[in-house]
Formats: C-alpha cells, structure tokens, sequence
C-alpha cells in the first residue's frame, strides 16, 4: 500500500537547513495497523505529511497503491488525496459553523462520491459506527473532546478511503478515552483499511501490527 524510497525532507529557516526527515525507506502493506512512535519533533508528523501528499519530499520516491504520487501537480495530489486518504488530526479541526452530520458529509460534498440523496444518511451511519449518533444535529463546541474526535474519525472514513493516517489522534484525551479511540482505528484496520498512526504514546502495542519507531528523522527500528 505505501512505498518510501530514500525519502528526505528539508526545510530552509533563519538558522539554516533543517533536516526534517533523512533517506527514509518504509513499505506498509495493505489492511496493516502501524504505529510510527517518537519524541515531539522526530519526524513523525513530516513522515505522515509525505504519505498524505500534504507535503512534498525535497528527494526520494512517495508511492501509495501504485501511485506515485511525489510526480503529481497540486490539483491532481488533492483530488487523489480526497478519494484516497483519510486524515485524523490531533485538534479534530472540524468546522465550527457546521454541524457533526455535516461535517462528516463535507468530504462527500467535495468529492461527490455519493449521490446527494445518499450523504446524510451514509453520514449518520458512520457517526453511529463510532458512537455519537446522537449528537449528529449538534455544533462541535458542545461535544467533548473525545466526542469531537470521534466525529473526525467518521469524517475520515467518509469516501471509504484505502489508506487513513492519524496525527497524535489521542493526543488531548484523557485515558479512557484514548483507548477507545484506539479500539475504532483497530477495527478499522480489521476491516481492511490501512491506518498508519502517528504518536508519542507507549500503549499502542496491544492494538498495532507493527510498530514503527522515529528519531531525529530516521528510521530507528520496525523498517
């Protein structure tokens, strides 16, 4: 599903060239659950950016379902992005002004996947997929945390994309929380979805096939 050939990222800042990410070679293969671990600032989150084509490598080979997607223009990386790639962001980043309905139905929207008609229902029932059916007519603002990530979960899975990837998705969440947040993304990847997860926390090991771990940019272990 997901290929890195010598993948580096550089970044030019007032200091000088800052390297983000050095020669990374990864293969992740379909329906896998991995978690890539490390210290804030290993390269954990540029790693995810790369394989989500929200950033570009400044060398190297990005291939994604035989795609390769390092040679794509921006128009063509964000209409593979939205039919291919579910994204899971640490502070939820869900519209404000809509609803939890609506938010899930917002990639539907842009990607005109479903028939019109179709959306809400499909959005409802992935709500009710991870536990907060109830709150579909509901702004983010009143839900909790937990709740609000639970939605942007749904929103992730709502053009049934191959491949979802979550940043420091449990992050703000408190234990308990966190753990069923994790449970979701397990029965994503028993379903057949790839979900690569980015996080600096220790007790993914029951839940991942692999663990994949960072360090000042490289690969340290799990290759």
């Amino acid at each position: 599903m997901i290929s890195l050939h010598q993948v580096s990222k550089k970044y030019e800042t007032p200091a000088g060239v800052f390297s983000a990410l050095t020669n990374i070679d990864l293969q992740i293969g379909a329906g896998e659950f991995v978690g890539v671990v490390g210290k804030s600032g290993s390269g954990k989150s540029t790693l995810l950016n790369m394989i989500a084509g929200i950033d570009r490598p400044s060398s190297g080979a990005v291939t994604v379902a035989g795609t390769p997607i390092h040679d794509f223009s921006e128009n063509k990386l964000a209409a593979w992005r939205g039919r291919n790639i579910g994204f899971v962001f640490q502070f939820f980043q869900l519209l404000p002004t809509l609803t939890a309905a609506e938010n899930v139905m917002l990639p539907m929207d842009f990607g005109k996947s479903f028939p019109l008609r179709d959306r809400r229902k499909r959005a409802q029932s992935l709500l009710e997929r991870v536990g907060v059916a109830r709150h579909a007519d509901k702004l983010p603002a009143t839900l909790s945390g937990g709740e609000q990530q639970r939605v942007a979960i749904a929103r992730a899975m709502a053009n049934e994309p191959p491949l979802v990837l979550a940043d420091e998705p449990t992050g703000n969440l408190d234990s308990t929380t966190a753990a069923a947040i994790l449970d979701l993304f397990r029965d994503m990847a028993s379903s057949g979805t790839t979900v690569v997860i980015a996080t600096h926390e220790a007790d993914i090991a029951r839940v991942i096939d692999r663990r994949i771990e960072i360090a000042d940019g490289s690969v340290v272990s799990g290759q």
